[in-house]
């Protein structure tokens, strides 16, 4: 199995390779250049030119507003990024870094993810909502807007992992924050404990109601990125969101939510197409409903 994987590996790896030299040399006539990306030209790095299109993009990706980027710091700095960058391509690219297997690999995996994230962006985008939606929104979720509170809290932080997701089963119930540290420690997990500051807002609206009918030495868990929250309430405080901030926060949580609607069935039309073989049939049809 695994020498078959290894063939695959490198059949994939020679069909990527041809593929980039036949793409690369349909745009190029004995030692003509590609034409470069367009937008005026900022800088060049040997071969590599810097675009303001470029530079542009990485202030979108950077989440920079319009009235930083023509900070002199923040546009150093970023440019800066980018120059290592495009040195970085050039000398990898010299070395032919790029016919590696692995490397092909790495590469493939990237496009499939920004090309992935595009159609999912296209499609939430193309169900933008309206005022009337906006205004339900807020409406259904009080706790998010009207009635959000800001609650100071003793926490302890875990990275989620496979390992951890079953300490966090097996403590959903503890009894003190004091009583989780000595199973983490004992258990070797990292975490660290702090002082902090939740919003109902990024809350789920059943834990809010839990928080709500909290008893003084009540432990709740929940999930923030990547990232698992024991936490302990200390004292909570009113600060709704009203207005055009209301509003914005709205747009920015349904966009969310409809891109996670979106994944969830893209998820499930590719169940559907999958067709898995040999071991991998097996155990992909393991915890399946059988069918009647």
């Amino acid at each position: 199995m695994k020498r078959l994987a290894n063939l695959r590996t490198w059949g994939l790896a020679l069909f990527l390779t041809a593929s980039g030299l036949a793409l690369a040399s349909c745009g190029q006539q004995s030692g003509e250049k590609p034409a470069a990306t367009k937008g005026q030209v900022v800088a060049r790095v040997g071969n590599e030119v810097i675009t303001t299109q470029e530079l542009d993009n990485e202030f979108r990706l950077a989440g920079i507003t319009p009235d930083k980027q023509k900070d002199p710091e923040v546009l150093k700095r970023v440019l800066g990024e980018i120059v290592v960058r495009k040195y970085l391509l050039q000398q990898a690219m010299n070395a032919k870094l790029d016919r590696e297997p692995g490397v092909l690999l790495d590469l493939l995996r990237v496009r499939e993810q920004v090309l992935g994230n595009a159609v999912l962006n296209r499609a939430a985008s193309a169900k933008a909502p309206t005022k009337a939606d906006i205004d339900r929104y807020i409406a259904k979720n009080t706790w998010k807007f009207a009635d959000r509170k800001l609650y100071s809290v003793d926490e302890v932080v875990i990275p989620l992992t496979p390992a951890t997701q079953n300490f966090v089963n097996a403590n959903k119930d503890a009894k003190s924050l004091d009583e989780l540290l000595q199973q983490l420690t004992t258990s070797g997990i990292p975490h660290g404990r702090q002082l902090g500051v939740l919003s109902s807002s990024d809350l789920p609206e059943e834990l809010v109601g839990l928080i709500q009918k909290r008893k003084d030495d009540d432990i709740f868990f929940t999930r923030i990125g990547s990232n698992g929250l024991f936490f302990k309430v200390r004292a909570e405080e009113a600060r709704p969101i009203e207005g055009d901030a209301a509003v914005n926060l709205a747009r920015q949580m349904m966009r969310s939510d409809a891109l996670a609607a979106e994944l969830g069935l893209a998820a499930y039309s590719a169940k559907l197409e999958a067709k898995y073989e040999g071991e991998y049939a097996d155990l992909m049809k393991q915890g399946e409903p059988k069918s009647q």
